[in-house]
């Protein structure tokens, strides 16, 4: 009996262990500047890329494939359906859905009404993205996931303006642990099998992929003149990256290592966004991994500087 309830008792403690609030916090606060951000960098451009046979993109296009694939996806189509219901033309139904969107940013960062704030951040975002499908990229689908977490989350969090007006109760602290396990070994499994993929082509091993990937438009940032004299340096750069993640799952968790491996991959994060000007994408990675792994190591500071002999006055 005692073999088989110590199995359950460690995966109990593992999925549920006592946790703070200071990672709800680094979520909420990350992705209120990153939904902010993201809402801001369309400010000119929403209306255009998302209408419906007028923009860039076809959005009726865009939502007439999502159809194929599921009914049930969120998309703006839905939201022009209901606004055409009662009188409100596309492009007023498309400009208040950005509204929307940076207001509940804004609120995310403030922590006002956090859960309806979160909710809304999904909700907008998701249609945003499955209706811009063709001018999407990876950022879109970790905002998703991230906002994802946050509105399924124990909010508020203490650092909130919630928590100081409401005077909410102390969560339960192994609930607050239990969603942030779950977003860690997402991160693991994402890490992974990413560094997986790359490893098993050659152009993560002789840095082709490196250098397609920092020359093609609209991620050329750096003078091609400026990359060819950095040549040499693709392979290790190329094997350094899937090396990275392929080591994350396992090394992420071990106290003697997660703070370097955490450095590690935030610093190939920056690298991206500045080298290719992704800076969204650098900031939402960044955001989720200290979210997940750096109150840990905070934790284990602050107890090593408490715990640190103090010298006797002279």
């Amino acid at each position: 009996m005692n073999r088989i309830s110590a199995p359950k008792e460690y995966l109990r403690a593992f999925l549920f262990p006592t946790g703070t609030d200071s990672w709800l916090t680094v979520l909420r606060l990350g992705l209120g500047l990153q939904t902010t951000l993201y809402s801001l960098s369309l400010r000119n451009d929403w209306n255009y890329l998302l209408a419906g046979t007028s923009g860039l993109i076809n959005r009726n296009l865009a939502d007439a494939l999502l159809s194929v694939e599921s009914r049930f996806v969120p998309r703006l189509g839905w939201l022009v359906a209901l606004g055409e219901h009662v009188g409100l033309g596309e492009g007023t139904v498309l400009s208040a859905a950005w509204i929307c969107l940076l207001i509940a940013g804004c609120s995310l960062l403030i922590g006002f009404t956090c859960r309806v704030s979160a909710i809304l951040a999904w909700f907008l975002h998701l249609c945003a993205a499955k209706s811009g499908g063709f001018v999407s990229y990876g950022v879109d689908n970790f905002m998703t996931i991230g906002l994802f977490y946050l509105m399924l989350s124990p909010l508020p969090d203490r650092n909130s303006l919630d928590w100081r007006l409401r005077r909410s109760r102390p969560k339960n602290p192994q609930l607050l642990g239990f969603w942030r396990r779950v977003l860690q070994l997402h991160l693991c499994v994402i890490y992974f099998f990413s560094g997986l993929t790359k490893c098993l082509g050659s152009g993560w091993w002789n840095g082709s992929s490196v250098w397609r990937a920092l020359i093609r438009p609209p991620f050329n940032v750096i003078d091609p003149e400026i990359l060819a004299s950095w040549k040499y340096l693709f392979p290790v750069v190329a094997i350094s990256i899937w090396a990275l993640e392929i080591g994350y799952p396992f090394l992420i968790w071990s106290s003697k290592t997660r703070k370097i491996w955490l450095i590690c991959i935030c610093a190939l994060h920056a690298g991206i966004g500045l080298t290719m000007g992704m800076y969204l994408f650098a900031l939402i990675m960044i955001v989720l991994n200290v979210a997940a792994f750096s109150p840990d190591l905070i934790r284990a500071e602050r107890l090593r500087i408490s715990l640190r002999p103090r010298e006797a006055p002279s």
